[in-house]
């Protein structure tokens, strides 16, 4: 093992005064006066060397403590001049080095902490990934957003969460940005981008919602159209209808029969166009809600009575699993979730087949109304909400899109999907 290089010193200057020791003795012996003088020098020699030894010695323990000091990463620490040129140089450099760290971990931790906090206030979802994919930390828009405490996602790859939203971001690389949409209505624009922790990039996801500014533009965009062909068609189908009734009214009974025939025909394809338009402005007149506390379970039951008979009529079971005192109170229009109840159960039996089942089950916060008829498919699950989508042949679809803006109106989450088992669930959430 190699000595310590004070310990080297310290032999040196050990052996060279015994060796003077042992020659002053030797060949000075007789002579007391040369012995004692020489015996002096010796000793004033050592005195010289230990004195040396300290100087030298000194700034190496003023190193030694320092670079304990930073291994402690105490940067407090700073050293008093000694009054020694050599010494006092190490000292002020050691004590610039550690104004300037003192002042960089500063600078650092007040950067850290206003990122911390910047990350945490972010309207926007932010979830940081570790050096192996894992979440490391989600701040509090990413918690509310999915209803889920920290610990549920910590230390967990995207995949691993069975989240519908994170499951379709597994493979999104750094620097791209997607735009998805769940539950046929939720719509978020995803962006990954990456940031380098000692030496090494991690990633980040940023997760913002979409839905509201989209719907809002839907709305707006498909309002203005309607209002403009209703205005239009309402007022050419008053004009025509009334020339087609007084035209057929001159007509005899008794001649031009095929001619009061077409006229009768015109006349109520007319009154079915009117109807037809009435149903669509009525979506963009839907008045607001106005709230009353109901007991929504008792309203569930009571529509699924109303529906049985349609039901059964196409040879469908409709079980209604709402207990005799079951009871879930809310504030809602009753009128208008009366509504929605009837155009989701109307759904759900044209959906089925003779010997399917439709289930309307009532919980602690939530109602699902499921089937096992036909299941919807994954394109069209992201459309059903669409305005005006409809997957049958002479399908308007006003029902949902009436059905959407109800529910949006009192504040409910909604979603209609189909699981592996067939069977498709519509489920009315947030409802206390």
């Amino acid at each position: 093992m190699k000595l310590p290089l004070r310990y080297k010193y310290i032999f040196f200057i050990i052996t060279i005064h015994a060796i003077l020791v042992f020659l002053a003795f030797k060949w000075l012996s007789e002579n007391k006066l040369y012995f004692i003088a020489s015996e002096v020098l010796i000793v004033i020699s050592i005195v010289i060397s230990v004195q040396i030894y300290r100087d030298f010695s000194r700034p190496i323990d003023f190193v030694r403590s320092g670079i304990e000091a930073i291994k402690d990463k105490d940067f407090t620490i700073k050293f008093v001049p000694t009054g020694k040129n050599e010494v006092d140089v190490l000292i002020e450099v050691y004590n610039l080095m550690i104004d300037q760290l003192r002042e960089e971990r500063i600078k650092l931790n007040e950067q850290h902490f206003f990122l911390e906090k910047l990350i945490e206030a972010s309207p926007i979802a932010i979830l940081i990934l570790d050096f192996d994919e894992k979440i490391s930390q989600i701040n509090e828009k990413a918690r509310r957003q999915f209803d889920r405490k920290s610990e549920f996602f910590i230390g967990k790859r995207l995949k691993e969460l069975n989240l519908s939203l994170l499951n379709q971001l597994e493979d999104l690389q750094d620097g791209d940005s997607k735009t998805v949409k769940i539950n046929g209505v939720e719509t978020y624009k995803v962006q990954r981008s990456h940031f380098m922790d000692q030496g090494f990039r991690r990633s980040f996801l940023m997760i913002e919602e979409l839905t509201e500014d989209i719907l809002e533009s839907e709305k707006k965009a498909y309002g203005k159209v309607i209002r403009m062909m209703a205005h239009e068609v309402n007022n050419t189908l008053g004009a025509t209808d009334s020339i087609l009734q007084t035209t057929r009214n001159y007509l005899s009974e008794d001649s031009f029969l095929d001619l009061r025939e077409a006229l009768k025909v015109a006349s109520e394809r007319n009154q079915k166009l009117a109807v037809f338009m009435k149903n669509f402005a009525d979506v963009v007149r839907l008045p607001a809600p106005k709230t009353e506390n109901t007991d929504v379970a008792a309203l569930v039951k009571s529509v699924g009575v109303f529906m049985r008979a349609l039901a059964e009529q196409k040879g469908l079971n409709l079980h209604i699993k709402v207990g005799e005192s079951q009871q879930l109170w809310a504030r809602i229009d009753i009128a208008q979730m009366e509504q929605v109840f009837v155009n989701v159960i109307k759904n759900a039996i044209d959906a089925c087949q003779p010997g399917n089942s439709i289930e309307l089950e009532v919980f602690e916060n939530h109602i699902a109304i499921r089937n096992n008829g036909e299941p919807i498919s994954e394109e069209t699950a992201t459309q059903l909400f669409n305005p005006f989508f409809s997957t049958k042949k002479d399908g308007q679809g006003i029902g949902l899109t009436l059905t959407r803006e109800i529910l949006l109106n009192h504040g409910f989450s909604f979603s209609l999907l189909s699981d592996a088992a067939g069977w498709t669930t519509f489920i009315i959430g947030k409802i206390l």
